[in-house]
């Protein structure tokens, strides 16, 4: 019999892998051990990590690295490896990272505590050595409504992961490879986690995947994306739905009127393009044009006026030219994403694209990264500074401090997806909490955030609104 061991969880990479963080962490609880919140007060270190691009490449190692630290200096005596980065390079990492004790895959995330307690029974009776891998298989693990979750501090809203994998095969893309093919959950199944999160208290679901917009595909009978979107926001409770990760190629007309018509549903369309070249973009096998993807944002616009529209794009892809790259900058510019985040190609061994090489520099690609946000940054501020003087509905996240007599709080419009988008500011002498809804009207913009003030604390002098 093991006594409770203390174990400090690191996530990183996407809110999908926070969920897989969440499964972890409850597991670990129910199997005895406690959690701690440093990691030089962990006996046990475990990261999860991320292994999409060169970057989160780079952040895994260095935070497994820093990891190994304290295990020369603190009380961490096993230091665990689970998740991506592991499920990739299965072969090769025990070698490389000699300071890790045990590394696990993607299909463990379900039943971790008990190959770790397990791992370390062996190891401490010698049957077992360090820097040991579970063989790891192909990616099949899908969780489920039996698989619980500690959702923590920020428990008002909750990511709600509805499938796992990816069988499009975008040629730049290694998640296939680390996640396995697509695979999705049942239609109830989700609805009874959907139940638990909210009366656990959350008040937003995010709902998340690879690919959202490919729901319904997998499990004949399953119904689709819109019928689970209706019924996510028919729960009592629920005051906001938030969708993410859609495809513009498979953006349906019954979706988006499902978005407009249930008014829980939040007018945010989270759809990453990648690329507005039609040679760029067939090459990253997005099987979609660049009039494909107008087609889809003016149908958006159209329907859902109120819609803010995400993006994300990839720079310095190998078949980017520098005219290319000039019509995609001009294309960010006609288009006026409401929010856009830009990625700089990663050259990633295992995809199609790899084939192609790398033939731009870093430095190159940087500069083309900036190049569009200084475009976006200025469409950003215009579109924020047209909102001064308006009402709006802000979910409050955090306290962030106290100025001149009064709290600053951290919050959301229904427009600000969490950890992605910018965040309102709400100034108030009131006392409010994580989890409320309050009215607000803008006073302020700068290029990604809005300074608010409760509506009730509005003051009027001589019959003018301040």
């Amino acid at each position: 019999m093991i006594s409770p061991l203390s174990v400090y969880l690191l996530s990183l990479g996407c809110p999908k892998n926070d969920v897989d963080s969440q499964v972890v962490a409850r597991g670990l609880l129910d199997a005895g051990l406690v959690l701690v919140e440093e990691p030089q007060a962990a006996s046990i270190i475990i990261i999860n990590t991320c292994a999409f691009i060169k970057e989160a490449k780079e952040e895994s190692i260095a935070a497994i690295l820093e990891a190994g630290k304290h295990k020369q200096s603190g009380s961490c005596r096993y230091l665990v490896v689970v998740g991506c980065l592991a499920q990739r390079y299965e072969a090769s990492l025990p070698s490389l990272l000699p300071e890790v004790d045990l590394f696990l895959g993607v299909n463990a995330i379900g039943t971790l505590a008990q190959k770790l307690l397990s791992h370390i029974e062996m190891f401490t009776s010698g049957s077992a050595r360090r820097a040991a891998a579970v063989p790891m298989g192909k990616a099949t693990f899908l969780m489920d409504a039996s698989h619980k979750r500690l959702l923590g501090a920020l428990g008002h809203y909750a990511y709600l992961k509805i499938s796992d994998g990816c069988s499009n095969r975008c040629s730049y893309c290694a998640i296939p490879e680390i996640r396995g093919a697509y695979r999705e959950r049942r239609f109830t199944d989700i609805i009874v986690e959907a139940q638990e999160l909210v009366a656990a208290g959350a008040r937003e679901l995010i709902v998340s995947a690879q690919e959202t917009t490919r729901f319904g595909e997998g499990i004949p009978g399953n119904p689709d994306l819109a019928d689970l979107l209706k019924a996510l926001a028919g729960l009592a409770g629920v005051r906001w739905i938030r969708l993410l990760y859609t495809h513009p190629a498979r953006l349906t007309d019954r979706l988006l009127e499902t978005i407009r018509d249930v008014e829980n549903i939040c007018p945010y369309i989270d759809m990453p393009i990648q690329h507005s070249d039609d040679a760029v973009l067939a090459a990253m096998g997005r099987k979609i044009t660049r009039q494909g993807i107008i087609t889809v944002i003016e149908k958006i616009r159209q329907m859902l006026p109120q819609a803010v529209i995400r993006t994300s794009l990839i720079v310095g892809f190998p078949l980017e030219s520098a005219r290319r790259f000039r019509n995609l900058l001009a294309f960010v510019e006609a288009m006026r994403f409401e929010r856009l985040g830009v990625f700089c190609y990663s050259c990633e061994e295992g995809t199609p694209a790899y084939a192609l090489g790398d033939p731009l520099s870093q430095r190159l690609k940087e500069e083309r990264r900036s190049l569009v946000m200084e475009v976006q940054a200025n469409i950003s501020r215009e579109i924020n500074e047209r909102l001064i003087g308006s009402a709006a509905e802000v979910l409050i996240d955090s306290l962030a401090g106290e100025r001149d007599g009064e709290n600053i709080y951290i919050g959301r419009t229904l427009h600000q997806a969490p950890d992605v988008d910018g965040t309102t500011y709400v100034r108030t002498a009131r006392k409010l909490k994580s989890g409320d809804f309050v009215r607000c009207r803008v006073l302020a913009a700068d290029t990604y955030d809005l300074e608010a003030v409760l509506w009730e604390d509005v003051l009027y002098r001589d019959g003018v609104c301040l």
